[in-house]
């Protein structure tokens, strides 16, 4: 039995949800969304309450309760505040600007990096070394943010690179130390 799928949603007032050919539509202050649903599981919203629905009691029907769920709970929580990632530059020299649609990283290359901002995020620069990642869709900024984190991931001597904002990094003893010389 999914304990998850079974909950029942809240919906907030000022979000209206729709489902329609297999597909649910939530909407809110912040913006839309919408997702394909499996043609295993249904949703229902009576009276400001949602539930999920499987059709059978597989292993993949449960596990597919609980799951979309989860994403229609993202989705509403998502029109409504929004989510944010941050993410810190280390090193000597390495900065980050936006301009336009755009984002300019120079992180020591011979060459500054450039990454498209797509539809629908917002990267803001507080600081030259601190970027935030706003928007609605999680799964979207979980992936933009692990894109730019993968252009200069941390390295484990020195520290320098790009990483989450409270991540820790390992730091190894680099060869001189290691020999004991």
């Amino acid at each position: 039995m999914s304990r998850i799928g079974n909950k029942p949603v809240a919906v907030p007032k000022d979000v209206k949800i729709e489902v329609k050919d297999g597909e649910v539509f939530v909407e809110g202050p912040k913006g839309k969304l919408s997702r394909r649903l499996s043609d295993r599981v249904s949703v229902e919203v009576k009276e400001g309450i949602l539930l999920v629905k499987r059709a059978a009691d597989t292993k993949l029907d449960k596990s597919m309760h609980g799951l979309f769920r989860a994403l229609i709970v993202n989705m509403i929580k998502g029109v409504t505040d929004g989510y944010t990632k941050e993410l810190e530059i280390i090193g000597v020299g390495f900065k980050a600007a936006i301009s336009g649609n755009k984002l300019n990283l120079a992180l020591g290359f011979s060459h500054p990096v450039n990454v498209t901002i797509p539809e629908g995020i917002k990267i803001e620069t507080p600081k030259p070394t601190q970027l935030v990642i706003k928007g609605i869709d999680k799964e979207l900024i979980g992936k933009i943010s692990t894109e730019i984190r993968a252009i200069y991931p941390p390295e484990p001597y020195k520290g320098k690179g790009i990483r989450f904002v409270g991540e820790h990094v390992k730091k190894k003893v680099g060869k001189a130390q290691a020999t004991g010389k």
